[in-house]
């Protein structure tokens, strides 16, 4: 299958963004319709679901950084060019990127969802700086979440302790 176009067309250097559903995947672009990814050896391509995937990842200790044409990595799934950290960082040199990101290939390396993973990979190839958003969004929003039911509770046992309250206080009239 043929990559379908960018909206954007990719240099060599620039972070490509692979929808996934339930998580996103992320690769470098090192030209010649070519990109490095790191990925865990037991990754089943797509053949359980996003959600197979992702319970795949959760489950890896260990990844590849492999080289692929994109429509290999991508494929039916949406894709663009995002170098999402330009505006902070300053991007190392496309040169530099490729020639690391290919260094790399067919190393395996120690993975974690949180705090190494393929966005980690990417973004520490063309900053210098390993970082992965979609970590830090879940990590507020597990936050969110865990204030929300935390507030839950207290207004629980708040309204249980008031509750109490009031029906000592009936008795106490009667």
């Amino acid at each position: 299958m043929a990559p379908t176009l960018f909206d954007k067309e990719p240099k060599p250097g620039d972070l490509i963004e692979i929808s996934r559903g339930a998580y996103t995947h992320w690769a470098v672009y090192i030209g010649g319709n070519e990109v490095v990814h790191l990925l865990p050896p037991t990754h089943p391509g797509g053949e359980l679901g996003s959600f197979g995937e992702l319970l795949t990842l959760l489950d890896s200790g260990k990844a590849q950084v492999r080289r692929q044409k994109i429509w290999e990595v991508v494929g039916s799934s949406k894709f663009e060019v995002n170098n999402l950290l330009d505006d902070e960082y300053s991007p190392r040199e496309p040169h530099v990127i490729v020639r690391d990101a290919c260094r790399m290939v067919g190393r395996e390396l120690p993975y974690c969802i949180t705090t190494q993973n393929c966005e980690h990979f990417v973004t520490e190839l063309r900053y210098g700086k390993p970082e992965s958003r979609q970590v830090q969004t879940a990590a507020v929003i597990g936050g969110v979440a865990v204030a929300g039911v935390a507030a839950a509770i207290l207004g629980a046992a708040l309204f249980s302790s008031f509750n109490k309250d009031e029906n000592k206080r009936r008795r106490n009239y009667k």
